[in-house]
């Protein structure tokens, strides 16, 4: 028999107003009818399961989530050979790191309303399964078009692991410092996954490029195996059928707009373009028009009126365009200014990453202190800082000779856009399960992470194209760096109404 999750405690008087309790005035309006109640199962198997809760939850999601992570940014060192062995011309090269993304964007918001509807832990499952499947097959591809569509398989994968896990952790941890704590853990670890990925590449990428991705598949099959075991499963179901026709929009909607921003980098006014964009506009406004009329929508749209919700969405837009776009291909312009290999770029990205998990885990302290949107335009500023320090290094082919003062300068930019992508990365999970009901939880996870991978596979478009022209990587820098500032200044415009 299922048992209601008791309310969390009354929030404080204006009196006593924390940063922490901007959640309560920026939450999106509540219905006067009785909320969803999140259900647990307590037949014998789960409650042998929660009494490894709440920190095997954490564990299992939080390296499920590496193991993601970690297989999203796999290509970003290892493009020039993976290119070279499946004779990917240049304009297809965006692809071959757009693929993840695009099926992460299409996917993170379906799989998160099915989440809290039909199981967080059931989703979690078959996104491991599915992940180490089709990581399992893109190391087997032999072409382009092959290995693109199994990223894309990847990313769907992906979004199931990342959706579930805050609904998963939402359900493990009560409101609180513990719950602060774990969301802060979890996204420590998307900085970890972020950082190894790479290292992982370029290490085994030295010996067979397909070799990274046989480990990760691997490593996927034995986390989900560990979470059959450890997870409980958990759900909010609103009842009525599911959004199929809400999911085919806007999966459609998102499918055509990166496509078109991909296609882009050959010419912004060819024909196909402006058809796809056309398409991406018509199928998102169908999407709207069906989430009004659904029973159990994909999202619900009285959200948006939430500026909180608002402010993590356009976090995690902006995030993507700025942060992942650059650092998704900044590791190729730098192999090519300055001559360095797979491996070594993948050493000196460490830095970068190693950094932003360093921080993020401990940035959890700043829970209850600083506004999360004021910690979202830290990072944002840091980023703009780090980027433009940058500006004249990338802009030879190979050339580049690597001095004192050349390092100096990678170096520490490379420290400063770490400890800002770190509050970056801590600063989003926490808002995204603040900024929805506890029982939308992995809904808020999608919704939020969507905006993030559509953002780096338009940021990872743009950039390339504009690598491309006379402006060279001074251009894609400069973009970075805009982009970073109006993040900033829009997060901090997303306060609450008095």
């Amino acid at each position: 028999m299922a048992q209601p999750v008791r309310p969390g405690p009354p929030q404080p008087s204006a009196a006593q107003e924390t940063p922490e309790t901007h959640r309560s005035r920026d939450a999106p309006p509540r219905p006067l009818t009785r909320s969803p109640t999140v259900t647990v199962a307590t037949d014998p198997l789960t409650r042998r399961r929660a009494a490894l809760r709440p920190g095997a939850t954490l564990a299992t999601t939080a390296t499920a989530t590496a193991v993601a992570l970690m297989n999203y940014t796999s290509p970003m060192t290892t493009v020039p050979d993976i290119s070279a062995a499946l004779a990917t011309p240049v304009s297809g090269r965006a692809w071959l790191l757009n693929g993840a993304p695009l099926g992460l964007a299409v996917f993170l918001l379906i799989v998160g309303s099915l989440a809290d509807d039909y199981g967080r832990r059931r989703l979690f499952l078959i996104g491991a399964l599915a992940l180490g499947i089709t990581t399992g097959l893109g190391a087997l591809a032999t072409t382009t078009v092959a290995f693109t569509l199994a990223r894309v398989a990847q990313g769907a994968a992906s979004a199931a692991i990342l959706a579930a896990s805050l609904g998963l952790l939402v359900g493990a941890f009560p409101p609180g410092a513990a719950r602060i704590r774990a969301t802060g853990i979890w996204g420590a670890f998307v900085s970890a996954g972020i950082a190894l990925g790479p290292l992982l590449a370029g290490s085994l990428g030295s010996v067979d490029w397909r070799l990274p991705y046989a480990v990760l598949a691997l490593a996927a099959l034995l986390t989900g195996a560990f979470a059959f075991r450890t997870l409980e499963e958990s759900r909010a179901p609103r009842g009525g059928r599911p959004d199929l026709a809400g999911a085919a929009a806007l999966g459609l909607a998102m499918t055509a707009l990166l496509t078109a921003l991909t296609l882009g980098r050959d010419g912004w006014l060819r024909a196909p373009v402006g058809l796809l964009l056309l398409a991406a506009l018509a199928l998102t406004a169908g999407f709207v028009a069906v989430e009004h009329r659904a029973a159990a929508p994909l999202i619900d749209l009285s959200l948006l009126r939430s500026r909180l919700f608002l402010a993590s969405s356009a976090g995690g837009l902006f995030t993507g365009l700025s942060v992942i776009g650059l650092f998704s291909y900044l590791p190729t312009l730098i192999q090519q200014a300055l001559g360095m290999s797979a491996l070594g770029t993948a050493w000196l990205f460490l830095l970068w990453s190693g950094t932003s998990f360093a921080v993020a885990l401990q940035a959890r302290r700043l829970a209850g202190r600083v506004v999360a949107r004021h910690q979202l335009a830290v990072g944002f500023a840091l980023h703009a800082v780090a980027v433009l320090s940058l500006l004249g290094t990338l802009d030879t082919a190979g050339t580049t000779h690597i001095g004192a003062s050349l390092w100096l300068r990678l170096l520490l930019a490379l420290v400063i856009s770490g400890i800002g992508s770190g509050l970056l990365n801590a600063a989003l999970p926490r808002l995204a399960v603040e900024s929805v009901p506890p029982e939308r939880a992995a809904m808020g996870s999608g919704a939020n992470n969507t905006a993030r991978y559509i953002g780096s596979s338009a940021g990872v478009a743009l950039t390339i194209a504009i690598a491309a022209t006379g402006s060279g990587a001074n251009g894609a820098l400069l973009l970075s760096v805009a982009l970073a500032l109006v993040a900033t200044v829009s997060v901090l415009l997303l306060r609450e109404r008095r």
